[in-house]
């Protein structure tokens, strides 16, 4: 039997702020629909009526980013790598980024696609409740991403892993991109301490280009990666194959 692979404590901080992340999105669900259908509360009254949940969420998504300044051990190499004790010289003087000119159009993919909600919403077509529940949304998305499919990844930026990707710490800044249409002074805090963290990012990537690239900076390398999240797909990928073949199996019983 092969040796068992344990996550690793980065992926475990991933699954819980999915958990949370998720239960939060329910709650504002379940909010919204009692809203359109019983002409209740709107989900911003709903929220402000309890103000501990304003200020449980807000202090928890500003330590999120606040930590996203600092080196840390519980953050994903991904973002950890603008940091110059995480440049591990290689020896290699070439800086090749391959994914950074898709960099361009993820960003104005983005833009159009939320202009476009925002345009809906200044027409009074969508109140601020879609606009937060789009947030929130976006925030269990930004999740799933890591753990499970990246669009960004596949589609447009073709990066090897989530270590390797160039606009890991713009996440924040897109989830929160919603917000801007949501004038309260907890949502605009939030947005802007998002593009201020993806503002830091990019000043880093342009003076030290050396520390975003896997052929000079060894900490980007597959043998010191701490994450393991491409052991932890390829179980999912693994499991999710079984599955597939066990209902395969029992469908050819049942038909026989």
């Amino acid at each position: 039997m092969g040796k068992k692979r344990h996550i690793s404590i980065v992926n475990a901080v991933h699954y819980i702020r999915l958990v949370y992340r998720s239960a939060l999105l329910i709650l504002l669900v379940i909010s919204y629909v009692r809203f359109r259908l019983y002409s209740e509360e709107t989900v911003i009254e709903s929220v402000e009526n309890i103000p501990a949940i304003i200020y449980v969420t807000w202090a928890v998504f500003v330590v999120e980013m606040i930590m996203r300044f600092f080196p840390s051990k519980y953050e994903s190499p991904g973002c950890q790598k603008q940091f110059a004790r995480n440049y591990v010289k290689s020896g290699c003087t070439e800086i090749s980024i391959s994914d950074n000119n898709a960099t361009v159009l993820v960003a104005l993919v983005w833009v159009v696609f939320n202009g476009i909600f925002g345009a809906l919403h200044m027409a009074g077509i969508l109140d601020d409740g879609i606009m937060i529940l789009l947030c929130s949304v976006y925030s269990v998305c930004d999740i799933i991403c890591i753990l499970f499919f990246c669009p960004f990844q596949t589609w447009f930026l073709k990066n090897k892993c989530c270590s390797t990707c160039r606009i890991y710490n713009w996440d924040y800044a897109m989830m929160f991109t919603p917000l801007f249409f949501v004038q309260k002074g907890y949502t605009w805090s939030l947005l802007a301490l998002s593009v201020a963290l993806l503002i830091r990012w990019e000043i880093t990537f342009y003076l030290h280009p050396e520390r975003f690239s896997e052929k000079t900076n060894d900490y980007l390398r597959c043998a010191n990666c701490t994450e393991r999240l491409c052991v932890h797909k390829k179980q999912l990928q693994s499991l999710w194959k079984q599955i597939e073949e066990n209902t395969s199996k029992r469908i050819r019983k049942l038909r026989k």
